[in-house]
C-alpha cells in the first residue's frame, strides 16, 4: 500500500455545469497552484446541462486533497470524487499511424490483432490502428510497435467510471419567477 506521503497519479472524477469557462477556471486552478495536469478528458453526461471531467494528476494525499478543496469552492463544479482508491473501470482510446512497408505489414496486422486494435485506415505507407484500453495495455502496444516505426500517435485522456450501482446525479432546477398571485403582500390581486 503506498504511503500517503509519497506523489502517484490520482484519477479524479468531476461533475460540471455545462458552461463555458468551466473548463478555464478548472485548467486555472490547477496551473495558478502549480499543479500539472497528466490527463483531462471532458464530455456531456445523461444530463446535458452537466458535463463529467476526468482528471489524471499526480500528487501525494495532501496535494490531491487541497485540489480537491480548491475544486468544491468552484461555483459552477456539482461534485468532486477521487476514484484511485474505489473500484473503477477506465479505458482510454489510442490512434497509431504506423509505417506498413511490405515487410512490416504483417507483423503490424499481428501486433493490431493481439491487442484487438482496429485498422482504421490504410494507405500504400502507412496504417492507421484504434485501440482502447487501461494505460498499461495501450504503453504494451505503443512499445511493441515502436521498432516498426511509428509516424505519429495521438491519445484521449483517460474516461473512468466506478463499477456498481450509483445515485444518478439529479439536475438541480434554477429557481423560479414568483408570479404576482403568489406574493402574500398583493392584496385584492384577482385570480
Amino acid at each position: 500500500m503506498p504511503n500517503g506521503n509519497d506523489p502517484r497519479k490520482h484519477t479524479i472524477a468531476v461533475l460540471v455545469e455545462n458552461k463555458f469557462g468551466v473548463l478555464s477556471r478548472v485548467a486555472g486552478l490547477f496551473s495558478a497552484r502549480g499543479y500539472n495536469i497528466e490527463s483531462m478528458s471532458v464530455g456531456e453526461t445523461l444530463d446535458p446541462s452537466v458535463s463529467r471531467m476526468t482528471l489524471v494528476v499526480r500528487g501525494d494525499e495532501f496535494v490531491i486533497e487541497q485540489v480537491t478543496k480548491q475544486l468544491h469552492k468552484l461555483i459552477d463544479v456539482i461534485k468532486v470524487t477521487d476514484l484511485t482508491d474505489e473500484s473503477h473501470v477506465e479505458r482510454e482510446l489510442v490512434l497509431i499511424r504506423v509505417n506498413a512497408e511490405p515487410s512490416n505489414r504483417a507483423e503490424v496486422l499481428r501486433t493490431a490483432d493481439i491487442f484487438r486494435a482496429r485498422v482504421v485506415d490504410v494507405t500504400a505507407v502507412s496504417f492507421v490502428l484504434e485501440a482502447t484500453g487501461d494505460e498499461g495495455k495501450l504503453e504494451a502496444l505503443i512499445e511493441l510497435l515502436r521498432p516498426l516505426g511509428i509516424q505519429e500517435l495521438v491519445r484521449t485522456g483517460k474516461v473512468v467510471i466506478a463499477r456498481g450501482p450509483k445515485a444518478r446525479v439529479r439536475r438541480v432546477e434554477p429557481p423560479r419567477k414568483p408570479r404576482v398571485a403568489d406574493d402574500p403582500k398583493v392584496v385584492g390581486f384577482a385570480d
